[in-house]
């Protein structure tokens, strides 16, 4: 069958207005700047000893560091970050802090059917937990518990709604949220806050470092060794270029960059996503959109956008392209492609026309740690004494909270409901080695626009992915 154009194409702007509306934006990270993320976190230039080293400074070392000291005041705790806390994935997301912790109902039921009651109590449980840690720590991070809509652009896409508790018709989504685009959709009253990131990660550090987490900036790990016998066997040596830190156990938490685990090297690929954000709406300009449920809004398409409004009634709108590297590796230049951020603001256009005069004031991209099950995985290695996660697919914000009590019950030694989960037990398919990774990825995202140019029909490629176990779930 021949292909079709896709909402979004059918309804695009002239793209004089495109240009006008991207005409001031800078490539800046808005959330950064917004939290004005300058921080003085000291170099590690001694080397020291502690109870536990910690190795990234995002999410996941943070809420690994914070946790650490809550169940044990007594022990010391080093951080150590490559850059500034917070500066990558963790202080650029779209801010979603879903309660999955296994992207998404149909990927968790897909690979782990019979736990996924489990996962599924566990994950909200893990967002009431957030949600206590955001009130008892006095996170100041712009916390808003305020649900999700899911929306159908297509007519396939309705398909997809059928069954869904909380179903919408095209009416009640263009009441909540008004586009002429929306076909109908699905809410998520109570599963998904919504976060202002940086403020997040910084305030994480604050708190970290009130605790007693000693943690150094501009330090990059660059090796991991089992100590020597004068030092006691059973320690582990976390190197920089100025210094050592020998402690008893390690969380490894560096996301999408180079493990210092030669066995984790091919179990995560970069993939770059790319944001916009608008100036503030005025009142007007915001009573012709609704929103005043201030949910978040993600579409139904293989090639998704999200988006959601800022506490200062900013639209965030992100998503769509999902660029694989050449070669595979992070690099600042993939983050300005002028092309992607085009695309966006067309389709953003395009979904809000009634926003024609809307300006752009920011524009940037991040690299998303991509691994074949799309959720986190994890491991001990060193005689179980150094534990590491990632491959949490830009659904990490809440995640990585769960994943940092996870990776302290594994290194603690005692089982826990936690630990036994066949998610946490099995290590998923690696990616292949380079030219293979490109060559299937961008044979998978090809695959994936045909489907949404085609009624979503998959081809035979990703049908074949389907009955392997690898099938991309949005």
């Amino acid at each position: 069958m021949p292909s079709h154009s896709t909402a979004y194409e059918r309804h695009a702007p002239d793209p004089r207005v495109v240009e006008r509306a991207l005409a001031d934006s800078r490539q800046a990270v808005f959330w950064l700047d917004d939290a004005d993320a300058r921080t003085t976190y000291d170099v590690l230039s001694a080397s020291t000893t502690a109870d536990l080293t910690v190795v990234g400074g995002g999410y996941l070392g943070l809420w690994t560091a914070v946790h650490a000291q809550r169940r044990d005041p007594g022990r010391r705790v080093v951080l150590l970050e490559a850059h500034t806390v917070g500066w990558a994935a963790s202080g650029r997301n779209g801010g979603f802090c879903e309660a999955s912790i296994t992207h998404g109902e149909d990927n968790g039921r897909s690979r782990w059917p019979d736990e996924y009651d489990v996962l599924d109590r566990l994950g909200a449980a893990n967002l009431d937990g957030f949600e206590a840690d955001v009130r008892d720590l006095g996170l100041a991070c712009d916390w808003e518990r305020t649900g999700m809509i899911s929306v159908a652009v297509e007519q396939h896409q309705l398909d997809w709604l059928r069954g869904e508790e909380h179903a919408l018709d095209a009416a009640q989504v263009r009441a909540e949220i008004d586009s002429p685009l929306f076909l109908g959709g699905a809410l998520e009253p109570d599963s998904v806050a919504l976060v202002h990131p940086a403020r997040l990660v910084l305030e994480l550090a604050r708190v970290a470092a009130d605790l007693g987490v000693e943690i150094h900036e501009h330090s990059a790990a660059t090796a991991l060794r089992r100590a020597s016998s004068g030092s006691g066997s059973s320690r582990m040596e976390v190197h920089t270029d100025r210094a050592v830190v020998t402690s008893e156990h390690v969380v490894l938490a560096t996301n999408v960059f180079s493990s210092l685990l030669r066995r984790n090297r091919l179990m995560t690929v970069p993939v770059y996503d790319y944001v916009l954000m608008t100036e503030p709406l005025s009142d007007e300009q915001l009573a012709s959109i609704g929103w005043a449920g201030r949910q978040g809004l993600g579409d139904l398409a293989n090639q998704f956008h999200y988006s959601r409004l800022s506490r200062d009634n900013r639209i965030l709108w992100g998503g769509y392209d999902a660029i694989y590297p050449a070669g595979g590796r992070v690099a600042a230049r993939h983050e300005d492609r002028p092309e992607s951020h085009a695309r966006l603001a067309a389709h953003f256009l395009a979904t809000f026309p009634q926003l024609e005069d809307v300006r752009f004031t920011h524009r940037w991209a991040g690299a998303i740690d991509t691994c074949t099950q799309f959720t986190a995985f994890y491991g001990l290695t060193h005689g179980d004494r150094v534990a590491h996660a990632a491959g949490f697919t830009g659904l990490g914000v809440g995640a990585t909270r769960f994943a940092a009590d996870v990776l302290l019950d594994l290194l603690a030694g005692t089982p826990t409901e936690r630990t036994g989960l066949q998610m946490v037990r099995r290590r998923p398919v690696p990616f292949p080695p380079e030219p293979l990774a490109s060559v299937g990825i961008n044979l998978t995202r090809w695959s994936l626009d045909r489907a949404d140019h085609r009624g979503g029909r998959r081809n035979a490629f990703l049908r074949t992915l389907d009955r392997a176990g690898l099938g991309f779930d949005s």
